[in-house]
């Protein structure tokens, strides 16, 4: 028996990569930004989603309640306010875009109405698949974001978030695992 537990033990800390050694990839430069494809005001708007959202995942992190409520909100904000008008692109693009920021909306709603801390981490899941599909729409290209993905997160269901670093910090299992997880893909539609 014994031997079965450690057995599975040695399996969960070389599945989430419990590794301190720092990730040459986490501090990928910037550089110059160039031309944008889309306007300075969807952008600036884009960027200060993003922010919130950010911001939103390291309350998770450090499962602070009350912050975790403002920073949904502040979220919802930006999600309704997001300037989409702005977009440098056709129709079908922005009803799309549109239809996510609906979605992450309505899935903000559900996390604040939320109580339990577990319930409103797969409510956040649901605003960053959302927000993933969101961003490659829109292709918002100032910044490289990373789709980081844990598959220990909800009883080994496995479960993504966004961040501006490659730099693990999981949001679903701060307190037993912060490092557990992966990038899985890095979005960069930055003009080369």
């Amino acid at each position: 028996m014994r031997i079965y537990v450690l057995f599975g033990l040695v399996l969960v800390l070389a599945a989430c990569g419990s590794s301190d050694k720092k990730d040459k990839t986490a501090e990928i430069p910037q550089g110059p930004l160039g031309r944008s494809a889309n306007s300075d005001a969807f952008n600036r708007s884009f960027g200060k989603l993003l922010t919130d959202y950010y911001a939103l995942k390291d309350n998770f992190v450090e499962e602070k309640d009350s912050a975790i409520a403002r920073s949904a909100r502040s979220l919802m904000a930006s999600v309704d306010s997001l300037q989409l008008d702005e977009l440098k692109a056709d129709s079908n693009i922005i009803a799309t875009a549109r239809t996510y920021t609906m979605g992450i909306s309505s899935e903000l709603k559900g996390l604040l109405g939320e109580n339990q801390l577990e319930e409103k981490r797969k409510e956040f899941q649901m605003v960053g698949d959302q927000l993933y599909d969101l961003i490659r729409t829109v292709q918002y290209d100032r910044a490289v974001i990373y789709h980081d993905y844990c598959p220990m997160a909800f009883n080994d269901q496995g479960a993504n978030w966004l961040s501006n670093t490659a730099q693990i910090r999981n949001p679903y299992i701060p307190k037993k695992m912060i490092t557990c997880g992966e990038v899985k893909d890095s979005i960069d539609f930055r003009p080369k």
